[in-house]
């Protein structure tokens, strides 16, 4: 079924002659339209949270057409046809006065999900709005995958980390440049989206077109303020934004995707991921963030979150359940087997299935790139074989 997410693509879709016949509209202010779906042929159409005239509005659902009415009263679409950008969830955020993001859209969508019950709403009408949302932000990132990079589907890979790595610490830098290489190599960076490890993965895709002294410089101007927690956080990251902007020449492999959640809305997604998946359900974020990275996932030092994300894609690849086991990379051997000994555990759980050849654990950043890119060039392979 097509999907009409804009006035342009409506015109678009006309122009070239083609029937509204089973196609989705979704999101789409239709009321100067009506003509048109007076006139058109609607068996299977679908408008989801469009806005439709009462003429309108009467005639298709005489034509067996389904209409979702839009909501009214929410910060946020239920029906959105895209994902958000940095520009649009911080909107009205000047970096002179941190104390603005209250005004931001992002910080308004939180603040309506914490008066609305948080994780634990009682209104059925709010809770299915989220769904939606939910839904129309899963639709949207697979498009987005989906795109070509270098005539096939971006190669995505994931770095996970804790939210409280520090900027300025050598582990921050060391996700950043890892990164940037990753970019580099036509890899599409995937994190959720959030403070520490995640920003820093944005942050090398950023500058995957720029210097290392470029990058340097960026670093030390971050490090001013190095927790979410610091009131110029977020201005600092608006600083470097600022001072080095994604050049369109960059875009090719700057680009990012960042997915965080309002679950956890107390943490500001950083604003370094050009393309940002924002959910809900954190459930739902969590697992479809590591079934997306079929390119591989690595792991920098983290806690309790990081450690869960460890063993649900374990699960992943223990069972095939996304059809591709794909790497599993350990960043930092003492972190792995001393302070947080997972390693041992995982290898221990993988012996004898397809997946333990793909488990790394290592401080080498050269071996992580290696090791990517080998299981890129087999997958490859096998897709030729096919």
């Amino acid at each position: 079924m097509v999907e009409i997410e804009s006035l342009a693509a409506f015109a678009q879709h006309l122009a070239n002659g083609k029937s509204l016949a089973n196609v989705i509209f979704q999101g789409v202010d239709l009321t100067a339209q009506t003509r048109v779906l007076l006139d058109a042929d609607l068996t299977g159409t679908v408008f989801l949270g469009c806005q439709l005239e009462t003429q309108a509005l009467q005639a298709v659902l005489a034509h067996g057409a389904m209409v979702f009415p839009p909501f009214s009263g929410l910060p946020y679409s239920p029906y959105r046809g895209s994902l958000y950008t940095p520009e649009e969830l911080y909107a009205g955020f000047d970096p002179a006065r941190p104390e603005t993001y209250a005004d931001t859209p992002d910080a308004r969508i939180y603040a309506h999900w914490n008066s609305r019950g948080g994780a634990n709403s009682p209104s059925l009408l709010e809770t299915l709005a989220q769904r939606l949302h939910d839904h129309a932000i899963t639709d949207a990132m697979e498009e987005v995958l989906a795109l070509q990079s270098q005539g096939r589907p971006r190669r995505a890979v994931a770095i996970m980390g804790g939210h409280s790595m520090l900027r300025g610490q050598p582990d921050y830098r060391a996700v950043a440049e890892l990164a940037r290489e990753l970019a580099r190599l036509g890899f599409f960076l995937v994190s959720g989206g959030g403070p520490g490890a995640m920003e820093a993965t944005h942050v090398g895709a950023w500058f995957a077109g720029r210097t290392e002294a470029e990058l340097s410089a960026a670093l030390e101007v971050l490090a001013k303020a190095p927790s979410y927690k610091d009131r110029e956080w977020l201005s600092r990251a608006f600083e470097v934004r600022a001072t080095w902007p994604l050049r369109d020449a960059d875009r090719v492999v700057s680009e990012s995707l960042g997915i965080p959640t309002w679950h956890y809305g107390h943490e500001p997604p950083n604003p370094f991921a050009t393309h940002i998946a924002k959910y809900f359900a954190n459930s739902v974020r969590e697992d479809g963030l590591l079934t997306i990275a079929k390119g591989g996932v690595i792991y920098s030092p983290g806690s309790a979150g990081t450690i869960q994300e460890v063993f649900q894609d374990a699960c992943q690849n223990h069972y095939n359940t996304v059809g591709v086991v794909s790497p599993m990379i350990f960043l930092g051997q003492d972190f792995w087997t001393r302070t947080r000994p997972v390693y041992p555990l995982l290898e221990h759980l993988a012996r004898g299935q397809d997946y333990a050849r793909y488990l790394l654990l290592t401080d080498s950043r050269e071996h992580i790139i290696r090791a990517l890119v080998d299981f890129d060039r087999e997958q490859q392979a096998r897709a030729r074989v096919r």
